[in-house]
């Protein structure tokens, strides 16, 4: 199956050949034509699929066809964090240029400049808006945000922006729309608040599912025991000869790790820089353009960027700490080895993560090979996540031996 097969207009097909679209991806095939047929959709798909412009061709194939001047929002988008918004409002603009298709981010971090033209947009008109949800709230409790004439909603990654907290900022803004639109449901996981959520604001939606929840298929995957204090070495030991992997990203869940480890980084000599919520937005978009340019070879970062950043060609991915949620690592690994390449990804497990990490090869079903840690960095734990319970720590018998009554340490969290 090729592009040719959607029937597109003509303009929007010369816009993916130039751009080099051939053939779409599993998410693309299924979601295009539902969504070309007016239908609401609640999809699954991670990241990395193409999933973006499965809901942006079929928007931008009828802009396209109803070409007009336009004094309203036609569509809005509505994503978890500015460089989602960011990344959308990049393939817009990519294909929209050949279309005349107007669009506009609206995210919150930017200087008086940035709320002045989303104002203007959100006044004037615009064929898409893309928007985070608080920003677009702080517009919308103003007064001027007519979204009456709204014909598409789409929410992407609305997982995570339930797990972010949004869900009533969500409803807000769906209490504001007509209810003759077309709503798509975009999600990497589908647990039941999603569901809920699609009940409640689609209409007898076509349900698609792909690959849920399965690192790609050119990952390579492996993983070190470590103690705490053997990370920071291990990380400068896997990175060492390493000048012909062009770009790296070091994930860990907290500011404070990211500021370590990029600090210990550069005392080193690699060229690394950070990027958190703690950065002003010009900072992490910096940040992001000496990265995606190959200025920079190492990005160390929260899971603000687990999600919604489209970098081509990231050669390795090292999770510093096991993520939280089963699902995180999927997120975090999908950062490589995007559609047909190839790359590496490596976890750091200690002895109070086993647990957490055991859950996520159940939830890949896929046992990650443990590596020998280099001589240099020396022995770490035991692989044994039978020996920790979910919210206690290592079993002990009496005496500290075998037999007894097997109980968990105490006072003791891991």
């Amino acid at each position: 199956m090729t592009f040719k097969d959607f029937n597109f207009e003509q303009s929007l097909q010369d816009a993916l050949q130039t751009m080099g679209f051939i053939e779409p991806t599993p998410i693309q095939q299924q979601a295009i034509p539902i969504i070309t047929e007016g239908h609401d959709i609640i999809a699954c798909a991670q990241t990395g699929t193409g999933k973006t412009a499965a809901f942006l061709l079929p928007i931008l194939n009828r802009l396209a066809k109803n070409k007009k001047a336009t004094t309203d929002i036609d569509t809005l988008i509505i994503a978890p964090t500015r460089e989602l918004a960011l990344q959308i409002d990049q393939q817009i603009e990519g294909i929209g240029y050949f279309l005349g298709v107007s669009s506009l981010p609206v995210y919150g971090g930017g200087d008086s400049d940035s709320w002045t033209r989303q104002k203007s947009a959100l006044t004037q008109g615009a064929d898409i808006i893309i928007a985070t949800p608080g920003r677009f709230i702080s517009h919308l409790n103003l007064g001027y945000v007519d979204l009456s004439k709204v014909k598409h909603l789409i929410l992407d990654e609305a997982d995570r922006m339930l797990d972010m907290g949004f869900y009533d900022d969500i409803m807000l803004v769906v209490s504001k729309l007509s209810k003759e639109r077309q709503t798509l449901l975009f999600s990497a996981t589908m647990p039941s608040k999603i569901r809920v959520l699609a009940n409640t604001i689609l209409k007898n939606p076509k349900q698609v599912s792909i690959a849920i929840s399965k690192p790609a298929a050119g990952v390579l995957q492996g993983a070190y025991m470590v103690y705490d204090s053997q990370k920071i070495p291990l990380i400068e030991s896997l990175l060492n000869g390493k000048a012909n992997y062009p770009s790296i990203i070091i994930f860990t869940s907290t500011k404070r790790m990211v500021r370590e480890i990029n600090g210990a980084l550069r005392r080193k000599g690699f060229k690394s820089l950070e990027i958190s919520s703690d950065l002003e937005q010009k900072e992490r978009e910096n940040a992001l353009k000496l990265f995606k340019s190959k200025q920079v070879q190492i990005l160390v970062a929260t899971d603000i960027l687990a999600r919604g950043i489209d970098i081509k060609e990231i050669s390795l991915v090292i999770n510093y700490d096991v993520p939280g949620d089963a699902e995180d690592y999927v997120h975090r690994i999908g950062r490589t080895a995007r559609a047909d390449s190839t790359g590496v990804a490596l976890t750091f497990i200690t002895e109070k993560d086993q647990h957490k990490f055991k859950t996520i090869e159940d939830l890949i079903e896929q046992t990650v090979a443990k590596a020998p840690n280099p001589p240099e960095v020396g022995k770490g734990p035991e692989y044994n996540p039978r020996a920790f319970k979910k919210r206690g720590g290592p079993y002990r018998g009496k005496g500290g031996g075998g037999g007894g009554k097997r109980k968990p340490f105490k006072k003791k969290r891991y």
